[in-house]
């Protein structure tokens, strides 16, 4: 019975809701479910980025390694 819908009844049909909700109120929902749509593509965006991370300073970061590669280094020579 869906298949049988015609452009005629489908215009018929498009005129009793304008005539029902009014044009303010349909562009105001058209605005919002265009806004939801963006904010779903771009959170679907995001999710295929990775987060970002605050920015350390690098010093100490090359701290941390060198006294990581330190520590490996002292073991490495006690086991020769």
């Amino acid at each position: 019975m869906i298949g049988n819908i015609g452009p005629i009844q489908l215009a018929i049909v498009l005129l009793i809701v304008l005539l029902i909700f009014g044009t303010k109120r349909i562009r105001s929902l058209g605005s919002d479910l265009g806004g939801a749509i963006k904010e779903f593509r771009k959170g679907m965006g995001d999710e295929t980025t990775p987060p970002e991370t605050p920015e350390t300073p690098k010093a100490s970061d090359n701290d941390t390694e060198v006294s990581v590669n330190d520590a490996s280094d002292d073991s490495s020579s006690s086991k020769h």
